[in-house]
């Protein structure tokens, strides 16, 4: 087991649909931060994020979150599995300005300083939001 999953094990965040619209991050948003490359963590990119939980209660403490991507990664499910990546079709939302489609990717548990969350981009839909959490389940230990 990996370190990031021990640490999560260990804190077990509650993970429970919550977006208000009021300029603040809560689980259930599609936000934005930088997220760093898998290959080279020195290097990234700022991308769509939905966020699951913090890890505590106080403002300031990290947030769990799994990016999103305007890619269509159905074309090469088969192939993306092979490799451990897992996602699942979320829709389009205002976090994309061209309304694109939008995957989330299941199976990459982020850990996001709070300080890096930007900007309100949208809420899922309550409905999807559990499928995400329930499919996410399956790689990760979310309460």
């Amino acid at each position: 087991m990996s370190l990031l999953r021990r640490a999560v094990a260990r804190l077990r965040p509650a993970v429970a649909y919550a977006p208000e619209v009021d300029g603040e991050p809560d689980p259930g948003e599609v936000v934005w931060a930088w997220v760093p490359y898998e290959e080279d963590a020195s290097q990234g990119k700022d991308r769509p994020v939905l966020l699951l939980a913090q890890q505590e209660t106080q403002p300031d403490s990290p947030w769990l979150g799994l990016m999103l991507s305007s890619q269509d990664h159905d074309r090469d499910a088969a192939d993306e599995a092979r490799y451990g990546r897992h996602w699942m079709d979320v829709g389009s939302g205002g976090w994309d300005r061209e309304g694109r489609p939008s995957e989330v990717r299941l199976d990459r548990l982020l850990v996001l300083p709070a300080e890096t969350i930007r900007r309100e981009g949208a809420a899922l839909d309550r409905a999807v939001f559990e499928e995400v959490v329930a499919a996410a389940r399956e790689f990760h230990t979310l309460d």
